[in-house]
């Protein structure tokens, strides 16, 4: 049986161990942090309530994450939008409040929480090798097969995927074979949610729904930039998940949480100040990315053509989100860009 080695355990190495397991592939896979799931991170919330840390929203046009969803036998519900909605535009003037009809084509979210397709993804795989803790630093040739090394192991193979941030791949030192054009491609690929700072809250109940509100905010001029209501599908978990300004990464979490709360205090009311869980956390972390990025547009290079060949002599594959020519960045293009490669297998 042909050993595979995938590199990385975020949505798109899981996808893909799960589709060649049914070709009866013999697959590693190993991930170089503490846990599965990449940029997909649930918090649970002191009331039980799934708070999204990362990945959340998806609509109908995002076919493949659906189908994979009937397959995995997980559910979807549409993001809650009624009622009225908060746009503040700068900190001189009072808010704006507006009311948007519902769309006729809706955001969703996957019921239990978005890391439930992660767990169900791992839990399919019967024969696949998972590895945590394991960073791949080196992978050369030795004869007809690749070998990966990490800090602790060493794995021989006859083909490998690199299945994380095009960025974060030229910390792997790799065979002299492969061209500069990809190597100099790499660096200037932009990781979708690098840098952001995504935020959750939970409350006892869902006193702005009580008082007529949506639950969305947008601000050009307070620390959350952006904001939703993130009640469970059963509706009897509640809370807020959205964006904070990217700025205040320099700040410590005690802070973000106190100005986060001052704000929703003053536009939706005391209760605002008394959850029962706040998580926040700032995407910038060595699994996510590497060095100083001067990046100026958003997706950008994502989807470019040198991320979808195959390299030496079609035994080295690089996958992610950010190699789909559709949907790059999100939960779409992380199936779409492992069913790729896996169709090559």
């Amino acid at each position: 049986m042909e050993q595979i080695v995938i590199v990385g355990g975020g949505l798109s190495g899981l996808t893909l161990a799960y589709l060649l397991e049914q070709k009866n592939y013999e697959i590693t896979l190993i991930e170089a942090s503490p846990r599965l799931g990449g940029r997909i991170q649930t918090a649970i919330g002191n009331l039980g309530t799934p708070m999204e840390l990362e990945a959340t929203w998806f609509s109908e046009a995002h076919v493949q994450l659906l189908s994979l969803l009937g397959k995995l036998e997980l559910n979807k519900y549409n993001q809650y939008t009624k009622g009225v909605s908060v746009f503040q535009t700068n900190s001189f003037e009072p808010p704006q409040l507006f009311s948007v009809p519902e769309a006729e084509n809706p955001s969703f979210r996957i019921v239990g929480g978005t890391e439930r397709l992660i767990d169900r993804l791992k839990e399919s795989l019967l024969q696949t090798k998972v590895i945590l803790n394991s960073k791949a630093e080196h992978i050369s040739i030795d004869q007809n097969d690749l070998i990966v090394k990490t800090s602790q192991s060493t794995f021989r193979c006859a083909k490998a995927i690199i299945c994380m941030p095009p960025q974060l791949i030229g910390s792997i030192k790799l065979p002299d074979e492969i061209p500069p054009h990809l190597l100099n491609l790499l660096p200037t690929v932009q990781t979708w949610m690098a840098g952001s700072i995504k935020f959750t809250v939970e409350y006892e109940r869902p006193f702005w729904r009580e008082k007529g509100y949506s639950g969305m905010l947008y601000s050009h001029s307070d620390i959350i930039t952006e904001m939703y209501d993130h009640t469970n599908f059963e509706e009897n978990k509640f809370g807020f998940t959205g964006f904070l300004n990217s700025g205040a990464s320099t700040l410590k979490q005690e802070t973000r949480k106190a100005n986060a709360l001052r704000q929703l205090s003053e536009l939706l009311g005391k209760e605002s100040a008394y959850p029962t869980a706040y998580f926040d956390k700032v995407w910038n972390d060595e699994f996510i990315i590497q060095g100083n990025q001067t990046i100026k547009l958003p997706h950008q290079n994502n989807g470019h053509p040198y991320l979808q060949e195959g390299y030496l002599d079609e035994r080295l594959f690089i996958c992610g989100t950010e190699t789909s020519s559709k949907f790059g960045g999100y939960m779409e293009g992380a199936i779409r860009s492992a069913i790729r490669v896996a169709e090559k297998f």
